[in-house]
């Protein structure tokens, strides 16, 4: 019978050797043997559990369990359980990917982010915010709204292309201010045509649902309940003037 040293078997499972002996000091995973000189001696069996163990630990499970359950469970239920911790952990690292391309596109607005911005990404509960924008919205918008605001409407965690037709319109209202520009300007009213192209786009021509968006819209509070990013109330002024006469 081929045995291995606790060095040996920590180096094969990619952890420390002080973890071998922390899990044989507890009865967790014993050395099926011992040498004269008390040095521990691992069979293929001993580091098949030690890999059960390694395996449950990923699932968050707590060693006292572990110990309870180890040579009672399948290796059927230990992969089972190990997929819902990968499919959890994948849910995560798919919020941290969308609120980096929110952060993305604001630099883009604001040239600057402030560093509370980046707390999220350090472990916030995501996933705790995005339910409370899912329920925002369902007390706003029907099913049916949500369904074509979820299609057609860019959200600051798409990709850049996504959203740079709103931004640059944003950026351009913010220009027209910058240069003293009146909503009734020639390039005011373009940019009023040019959210009137992009709104039938969005909101597939319910004027309804369009009216109701832009009442959102116009609130602060509202906006930041439903995780809209919060557009400066210059900018919104200066474009419902401008499409007073459209």
């Amino acid at each position: 019978m081929n045995y291995f040293s606790s060095g040996e078997v920590a180096k094969k499972l990619g952890v420390s050797l002080r973890t071998i002996r922390y899990y044989d000091d507890i009865g967790l995973v014993e050395p099926t043997s011992k040498d004269d000189s008390g040095r521990r001696l691992y069979t293929a069996e001993d580091i098949l559990q030690l890999q059960k163990v390694m395996l449950l630990k990923e699932t968050s499970m707590p060693l006292k369990d572990i110990q309870n359950i180890l040579n009672q469970i399948t290796m059927e239920r230990i992969l089972l359980l190990h997929k819902e911790k990968l499919g959890k952990l994948l849910e995560q690292l798919k919020l941290s990917l969308d609120h980096t391309h929110s952060l993305l596109n604001m630099i883009k607005l604001e040239k600057d982010i402030q560093w509370e911005h980046l707390v999220p990404l350090l472990g916030e509960d995501l996933e705790k915010k995005r339910q409370q924008r899912s329920a925002a919205m369902e007390m706003v918008f029907s099913g049916k709204e949500q369904a074509v605001l979820q299609e057609n409407l860019p959200k600051m965690e798409d990709n850049p292309m996504k959203v740079a037709k709103w931004i640059n319109i944003i950026k351009r209202i913010e220009l027209c201010i910058a240069e003293g520009k009146v909503p009734e300007s020639p390039q005011g009213q373009l940019i009023a045509e040019d959210v009137m192209i992009l709104s039938r786009e969005t909101f597939g021509g319910d004027d309804e649902l369009a009216e109701k968006f832009w009442d959102v819209r116009r609130s602060e509070e509202a906006s930041n309940g439903l995780g809209f990013y919060p557009v400066k109330q210059e900018v919104l002024e200066f474009l419902e003037r401008a499409m007073e006469g459209k």
